[in-house]
């Protein structure tokens, strides 16, 4: 049978493991990319780390075998999609963590509409609905190539192949949905302006008249004598006539 093939370590721990900054951004990314753990996060910080180092070994190389390593490691980012198409060394060296997890093939799923959420890429290829060309990928952190992005979709047999399942998203009529949703909530927001506007002007108008009755009612007392003044008069000598 021969020796057992021994499984090497895909990625590389942290020197200071409890740096809490570095805790917290891994914690977002996990939950914005879907992965099951930190561990997964490692392997495409390790996987960035090995051409980020080979990078800086070949700006210095300038060699035959350094320009023809370089023009290999160039090629295969630019099939992954790393790296934009004529970039140069620097190129490699800016790369972050999150342009790698952008090609992950959970991702790509995600982003081509093919599932909902996330977590529902995720499910979807590990029950084998998701295949890539006539291959059948059940692993969501496959780093999909530019080539394979456009051979991928559904598989013939699975029941999501069928666009009229209820968990297959459509994105054109989702819309729909929203502006229908909010179509009778601007009815009602105008329909309600129009009651405050209506109850604002009757509450006016009903100031108005109580302020017109108030100044009738003043002058009626100003033309009316009271008491006093009648005793007043009384009190007052007649005029004789001359």
């Amino acid at each position: 049978m021969g020796d057992p093939k021994k499984l090497k370590k895909k990625y590389s721990t942290p020197v200071h493991p409890w740096n809490k900054t570095e805790i917290d951004k891994n914690k977002i990314l996990r939950k914005e990319y879907g992965l099951r753990n930190r561990r997964e996060l490692l392997i495409f910080d390790s996987f960035l780390k090995k051409y980020k180092d080979i990078a800086k070994t070949l700006i210095a190389n300038e060699t035959v075998q350094g320009k023809r390593e370089k023009k290999q490691m160039m090629d295969k980012l630019e099939k992954l999609g790393l790296i934009s198409p004529g970039a140069e060394l620097d190129s490699v060296l800016s790369l972050e963590s999150k342009d790698v997890l952008e090609r992950r093939l959970q991702s790509v799923v995600f982003r081509k509409g093919l599932a909902r959420t996330i977590n529902q890429s995720r499910q979807f290829i590990t029950h084998r609905h998701i295949v890539v060309g006539d291959k059948e990928i059940t692993a969501p952190s496959y780093i999909i190539s530019i080539e394979e992005e456009n051979k991928l979709g559904f598989k013939g047999k699975s029941s999501l192949f069928n666009e009229d399942h209820p968990e297959r998203s459509n994105p054109a009529e989702e819309i729909k949905k929203e502006a229908e949703a909010v179509k009778p909530k601007k009815e009602d927001k105008e329909a309600s302006t129009k009651e405050v506007k209506e109850t604002k002007d009757k509450k006016e108008d009903k100031k108005e008249d109580k302020k017109e009755d108030k100044k009738e009612d003043k002058k009626e007392e100003e033309k009316t004598p009271t008491t006093e003044d009648k005793k007043e008069e009384e009190k007052k000598p007649a005029e004789v006539p001359k």
